[in-house]
Parts: structure tokens; C-alpha cells; sequence
């Protein structure tokens, strides 16, 4: 599958990313959306997982810049996306699963759309901006010793408090999805 997205849907979708960086300046305060947009035309393959991050109802927007200055897009949609709801954690977990298997797992979904799923460093620091799954949660990146047991980590807001969880990593609910951050 081609991974680059035409003329036209490139145009639409950094209108979309524009829009939504000047709506919310409070998460990149100091950054020029023109750096930005130079830095989206020189990687088309990153606007295409731009793209899959909005498709699936991520709302993804600037939340910083790493030590290169690379620019830090991250899901800020209020609840976790939509689209990325109802998954296990792994291909592991899914495989293990005999009955009512989900449709997918949180880290086979980012792998596809070129993305890293959240660590739980990350999660927190994103809620520093806003506030965000109130009503649902988001798979984290899980240790390996968590993770070799069977477990897998999730994270929540609730009473105005970042949670750390844990759940079988074959566990899926409707509302439970994953976040994600692509480094452009």
C-alpha cells in the first residue's frame, strides 16, 4: 500500500492541521506554524500517518518540540479516538484470544499507521495541556516484565487525577482506544 496521500488531501489535510493549530495555541506556545508546515512538505509519509491519526478520530496537533527540534504531533482529541476504541493491547494478546476477539490491537494499529502508542511519561505530559479521557482511557506502552505476565497498562483522568491501571492485555472495551505521538 502506498503510503502518501494526493495533492488535494495533502492540501486539505494541513488546512485541517493549520486550523487546528491556530484554535489551540495554549499547546505550542514559541512554535511557527510555517516551520511546521516546511517540515510536513518535506515528509510526505508523515502526513499520510497524520492523515490515519485524524481519520481514526485522533484530533492530532503540535504538543511541542523534541532535542532536534522535530516537531511533537500527539492525539489531542478530547476522548480517546474513536476510531482506535475496542482493541487489545498486542498481536499477542489478540492471537490468544479464543472468542470475541476484538478487530485489532493497539500496537498493531500504530504499527500500521506509522505511529508509537503513548508511554505512560508521555500520557502524563499530555494531560498537562488539557484535560483529557474523562470519560474513556488509553492503552500505554507496557514494561516487558508487565507485559510477559499477561498484563498491559492503561491511563485515565478522573477527579482531576492522571491514573495508572493494569488489565489482561486481552481485555478490549468501547472505551478504551490509545493515544499517539509521531515525531515529524
Amino acid at each position: 500500500m502506498k503510503k502518501e496521500l494526493s495533492a488535494n488531501d495533502r492540501n486539505a489535510l494541513i488546512d485541517i492541521l493549520k486550523a487546528r493549530f491556530d484554535k489551540n495555541t495554549n499547546r505550542h506556545k514559541n512554535i511557527d506554524w510555517n516551520d511546521v508546515e516546511a517540515r510536513l512538505n518535506a515528509n510526505p509519509n508523515k502526513l499520510w500517518s497524520l492523515s490515519e491519526m485524524e481519520n481514526t478520530g485522533g484530533e492530532p496537533d503540535v504538543i511541542g518540540q523534541d532535542e532536534t527540534g522535530a516537531y511533537i504531533f500527539c492525539d489531542c482529541a478530547v476522548e480517546s479516538p474513536k476510531g482506535r476504541r475496542s482493541v487489545c493491547y498486542d498481536r499477542k494478546a489478540l492471537d490468544a484470544r479464543k472468542e470475541n476477539k476484538p478487530r485489532d490491537s493497539a500496537l498493531d494499529m500504530a504499527a500500521a499507521m506509522g505511529i508509537e502508542i503513548l508511554t505512560e511519561t508521555q500520557y502524563r505530559e499530555l494531560q498537562q495541556h488539557e484535560t483529557f479521557d474523562l470519560k474513556t482511557s488509553s492503552w500505554v506502552k507496557t514494561p516487558e516484565n508487565v507485559r510477559k505476565l499477561g498484563g498491559a497498562l492503561f491511563c485515565d483522568r478522573r477527579y482531576d487525577t492522571v491514573f495508572l491501571y493494569h488489565n489482561g492485555a486481552d481485555s478490549y472495551y468501547a472505551a478504551r482506544g490509545f493515544r499517539a505521538i509521531l515525531v515529524v
